[in-house]
């Protein structure tokens, strides 16, 4: 759902095997697992948990897959051949990393304002002020991305209109702050505003929201209990 911690293995580029520590801390999934077992996906369905080890799809059965390399090598060709018979839809990209920034654009948004306003992804595509934030965040992110080589295909006007079509879905860090659980902040949010710093690009909206974010996570895991306003 975030940026991967493989993300420059093999990248063509001055960044070409950077690691990035705010998801890989010390470089432990590069050296235990290794980059070069690694076959990129974007998941895209749509999932809410209803009750402890009860899931409910809410939408969606197709799962991107692509090498880091760009290449249709025969293991991912294998492994989307596999899923494609199990009944998902598996296409194979040769630019994974551009297709991961399409579900990252909305994730990193949409996520952690859900989080701080207890909104669905209708409210806040909805309500004026958070869907001005919500692309005042893409646009920041966006020049992060194409400073990095990644090619947008969509406007921010249509992925903000995507979400809005899912409806009154609550995202999955809203889902773990009513659950008193840990985020995935690092991985949709404090990951592309290390890859800011790393190329040089100024994101103060996505620190302000992430630091809000870190705050009210803090706050949620030490008392040990969900926050919820149904």
């Amino acid at each position: 759902n975030g940026v991967p911690w493989w993300y420059f293995y093999n990248l063509v580029g001055p960044y070409q095997n950077r690691q990035l520590n705010s998801i890989d801390p010390g470089g432990a999934q590069w050296q235990h697992i290794g980059p070069q077992r690694v076959i990129g996906a974007v998941v895209y369905p749509a999932a809410e948990l209803i009750a402890p080890g009860v899931v409910q799809l809410i939408e969606g059965n197709r799962f991107t897959l692509g090498e880091p390399s760009g290449e249709k090598s025969e293991r991912v060709t294998a492994l989307a051949q596999a899923m494609i018979a199990a009944g998902f839809k598996t296409p194979v990209s040769t630019d994974i990393r551009s297709e991961l920034w399409v579900k990252l654009w909305g994730n990193l948004t949409f996520n952690p304002v859900s989080a701080l306003t207890h909104a669905t992804l209708e409210d806040i595509c909805n309500f004026d002020l958070t869907r001005d934030l919500a692309a005042r965040m893409m646009t920041e992110a966006q020049t992060v991305g194409e400073k990095l080589g990644v090619q947008f295909k969509i406007s921010i006007e249509k992925r903000i209109a995507g979400a809005q079509a899912v409806g009154a879905h609550k995202t999955s860090m809203l889902q773990d702050i009513e659950h008193g659980k840990a985020l995935e902040l690092e991985a949709l949010l404090g990951s592309v505003i290390e890859l800011g710093k790393i190329c040089h690009m100024p994101t103060p909206t996505l620190e302000t929201v992430y630091a809000l974010t870190r705050l009210l996570e803090h706050s949620v895991v030490n008392k040990g209990k969900g926050l919820s306003l149904d």
